[in-house]
């Protein structure tokens, strides 16, 4: 794996739900110092856990990925007009176009299992599963 890590949403909800790939990613928190987040992940995670499944469920896995052992990475101006860059660029959702903003920023590969970035040459990634 590369030396820095950005959890994309995929992975984190792959950890939560214990989906092929996991141990990849339970791995990977072992060494936390390697490990980081877009900050629109605490978003996503709540907000899906709470759609699949219900309010409750979603502040629970929200309170859960705060605990985890990661480095967030929070917004900016430098981050914004990344995202926006790869969004104009790409047809992904504008929170994909954060978390790979995110992973470029910092000099980390995405781990994820979301085929929307693979379009992305640019931005080193690792796959799940």
């Amino acid at each position: 794996m590369a030396s820095l890590l950005l959890l994309d949403t995929s992975a984190l909800l792959t950890l939560r739900d214990d989906e092929p790939g996991a141990e990849q990613v339970e791995q990977a928190l072992e060494q936390p110092e390697r490990c980081c987040a877009c900050f629109l992940t605490r978003m996503e995670v709540l907000y899906r856990v709470w759609k699949d499944e219900n309010e409750r469920a979603g502040r629970l896995a929200y309170e859960q990925l705060k605990a985890l052992p990661l480095n967030w990475v929070e917004p900016s101006e430098p981050l914004l007009v990344q995202a926006a860059s790869i969004k104009a660029r790409h047809s992904l959702s504008l929170a994909d176009a954060w978390i790979a903003a995110a992973a470029q920023q910092v000099g980390a590969a995405l781990l994820h299992k979301d085929p929307e970035f693979r379009a992305i040459a640019d931005l080193p990634q690792v796959w799940l599963g």
